[in-house]
């Protein structure tokens, strides 16, 4: 029973640690990456598709992606929606080849980016105590229904705590890389 506690929120984490991990993925650095367009939909013979599923993304060099869309009708599509997304992008088509050169990031820029990242870690950190916190009453609901000692419950408390202190540990060092990146010229 605690073990399943345990188990339930150290999944809960990680996702929480995932869904963190990409919302860091869509915040551009002075890098190109390729994760840099997923979140971009385009319209795809009347649906709303991925951009990774209509074109292929590729890296040209270092603040250039390449996007080839897989029909040539759809070149117009997917650069009006790279063009309407909330990066701040214009790309330039070539035939059937959209290149979307990236430009260097002002100093104002990145410390705006930084504020962005410093604020999804946090929210990443508070969904992390939450888990804790639903743990916590889940373990105090088992030792009120005598399912559990009082020994069990705080022993089960105190790997919860250090659960969560790794976990919240991992967030503030994604948040250094991140920052890192973002200061990197």
């Amino acid at each position: 029973m605690i073990e399943d506690v345990h188990k339930d929120a150290k999944t809960r984490m990680d996702k929480s640690l995932d869904s963190l991990k990409h919302e860091f993925a869509k915040i551009r650095t002075g890098r190109a990456h390729t994760s840099l367009l997923d979140h971009i939909t385009v319209e795809y013979y009347g649906s709303e598709m991925p951009l990774n599923q209509v074109a292929n993304i590729g890296i040209e060099d270092a603040r250039t992606l390449t996007v080839t869309p897989w029909e040539k009708p759809m070149v117009a599509k997917v650069e009006k929606a790279i063009i309407s997304s909330d990066l701040g992008l214009n790309p330039a088509t070539s035939g059937s080849v959209i290149r979307v050169p990236l430009p260097a990031l002002t100093e104002e820029r990145r410390k705006d980016l930084i504020r962005v990242v410093r604020h999804e870690a946090e929210t990443g950190r508070v969904a992390i105590r939450n888990i804790r916190r639903d743990a916590l009453h889940t373990l105090k609901e088992l030792l009120k229904e005598k399912e559990i000692s009082e020994d069990e419950e705080r022993r089960a408390e105190t790997e919860i705590q250090k659960l969560t202190d790794q976990h919240v540990a991992r967030v503030d060092e994604m948040l250094g890389e991140k920052e890192q990146d973002l200061l990197a010229i």
